[in-house]
């Protein structure tokens, strides 16, 4: 499970499930680069783990191009994790293209740039662990946001359509799908008791996740413990699926 001395980069990394990951690894020994538009939250966490911080702009190419740079010059980039991520909401007559066309930019479109400009470095050193953070809904339906369940969906199936070609170069490309966990994105639904009410009583483990509950997942699929273990989503959901 070590990862000593490898060179990670996380988008959406200076909060929630990309923050904890940022930490993660670097408590492991990883030179962190973390990715965020937010620019001094993104910078005090980098200073704190003794990373670096780069402002990302996930939906502009150059700005990808130069944070997977950038992570490659701090030591073999070795590892993505692909947590920047959107969820807007509204009834289906009301969800256009205004909201379905952002998402798809942020959930879908930026994971397969910032995995195509990793693979870049990895295929030529012959090794990377892609992570892709999927959800729920890469299963589920998603009332209130087409975008986001099928942008989820799409990661599920860009994850296993990338191990089919880089497994061979000793690239995993693997995803976590959480369950409901306490991030900003649920933050109003958690504050509706009655929503918050039927969520929990849905998840055998009877409770919200926490962004801690991921990072053994995240570890692993980063380490050279999961090196035969590629195209598969993880799923972490407190047991949510099962009933």
């Amino acid at each position: 499970m070590d990862i000593n001395g490898v060179s990670a980069i996380v988008t959406g990394g200076a909060s929630g499930i990309g923050a904890a990951s940022a930490r993660q690894l670097a408590a492991r020994g990883a030179r962190v680069v973390v990715a965020d538009l937010q620019a001094d939250r993104g910078a005090e966490l980098a200073a704190d783990i003794g990373g670096a911080f780069v402002s990302v702009d996930v939906t502009n190419t150059e700005q990808i191009e130069a944070a997977v740079d950038k992570a490659a010059e701090l030591g073999p980039l070795r590892v993505l994790v692909n947590s920047a991520g959107i969820a807007l909401l509204a009834d289906v007559a009301e969800f256009g293209r205004d909201l379905w066309d952002p998402m798809v930019s942020v959930n879908l479109t930026a994971a397969f740039e910032l995995a195509h400009e990793a693979s870049r470095f990895m295929i030529g050193q012959r090794s990377g662990k892609i992570i892709n953070i999927a959800s729920l809904f890469s299963f589920l339906g998603g009332r209130r946001s087409p975008a986001y369940a099928a942008t989820k969906a799409g990661i599920a199936g860009f994850t296993k359509a990338y191990c089919d070609e880089l497994a061979a170069c000793n690239i995993q490309v693997n995803a976590i799908a959480p369950g409901y966990f306490k991030t900003a994105i649920t933050e109003a639904t958690r504050a509706d008791p009655e929503a918050d009410r039927r969520i929990v009583e849905h998840i055998p483990a009877a409770r919200w996740g926490e962004a801690a509950d991921l990072m053994g997942a995240v570890v692993f699929l980063a380490s050279r413990a999961s090196d035969y273990v590629n195209g598969h989503v993880l799923v972490v959901d407190g047991g949510y699926l099962v009933r």
